[in-house]
């Protein structure tokens, strides 16, 4: 990831290509044959105007993607996520400080059940060539659920923690943004191939975690110890650098002129990595009240 000036000469010309393979499966984010001209000024992205197309520009009904119409869509996945929690948190049973474990086994069991549910359905999303608006929708209500659960669960424990991660969130987006935006960042694809890397260790050692913990052996990454802080402070900050990469697709997405429904690819991406650092936060919150 570099930092150029607004008097930066021109960039080489590169295939609009990524490592994430939640646009790599997209055909409009990865034309044959296209290239990219050079990148559109973030200053002009309140505008909703695309930017410089590609040497081939993908034809498509409805008109070609823009800021506007991924902020609506985002718009659209963060409040289904936002809903369901709500919904999932409002109908579970109430629960206070002398409730005791076997009181809270539905929440669990809502936790788990949309967690699995939002993880194959991320798969699904991420590999597929055709994006799936209500597919895209179905993963949030799910991730929702499991959010709503695991929040209720944390905020007993901790009064007040589930506010200051949503605000802590929203926070860590609005600062990436503007550092993106004003600061011009450029993303290099050895960037890109070390976050997609790094997502598939963070993922495969929290596997590999879950598994352990089924026979009553754990490493101590969920734990509320310093190795515990440490991986969730590295997941943060992971979750920073995946909003870098989404910022980057979505800007190349409008240079190019892809397709308006790829919106809804963009937006499922943003919303992955916004409930990666709030699930972070909150683990960080619990460890440093605790």
């Amino acid at each position: 990831m570099t930092r150029h000036s607004d008097d930066t000469p021109g960039l080489e010309e590169r295939p609009m290509q990524s490592n994430n393979p939640v646009f790599r499966r997209s055909e409009e984010f990865n034309p044959a044959g296209a290239r990219q001209t050079g990148y559109t000024d973030p200053s002009s992205w309140g505008t909703g105007t695309p930017g410089q197309p590609g040497l081939q520009t993908p034809v498509a009904t409805g008109g070609p993607m823009t800021i506007d119409s991924v902020v609506q869509k985002t718009a659209i996945a963060l409040g289904v996520v936002i809903l369901t929690a709500a919904a999932t948190w409002i109908l579970s049973p109430g629960i206070d400080a002398d409730t005791t474990p076997s009181d809270i086994s539905g929440l669990i069991a809502a936790a788990t059940v949309g967690s699995l549910l939002a993880f194959v359905l991320s798969l699904v999303n991420s590999f597929k060539r055709v994006i799936s608006p209500a597919l895209v929708l179905l993963f949030c209500a799910a991730e929702g659920v499991a959010l709503g659960a695991i929040s209720k669960v944390f905020e007993i424990q901790f009064p007040g923690i589930v506010m200051s991660a949503v605000l802590g969130t929203f926070g860590a987006f609005a600062g990436t943004l503007a550092v993106y935006k004003f600061f011009n960042i450029k993303v290099t694809d050895k960037f890109r191939r070390m976050v997609f890397a790094a997502v598939l260790g963070v993922v495969a050692i929290s596997l590999i975690e879950v598994v352990l913990s089924l026979f009553g052996a754990e490493i101590g990454l969920f734990g509320d110890g310093k190795l515990g802080l440490i991986f969730a402070v590295l997941g943060l900050a992971l979750g920073v650098f995946m909003l870098v990469l989404d910022f980057d697709f979505v800007e190349q997405g409008v240079a190019n002129r892809i397709p308006d429904r790829e919106g809804w690819r963009a937006a499922f991406a943003m919303t992955v990595s916004l409930v990666w650092i709030y699930t972070n936060l909150l683990r960080i919150l619990a460890i440093m009240r605790d």
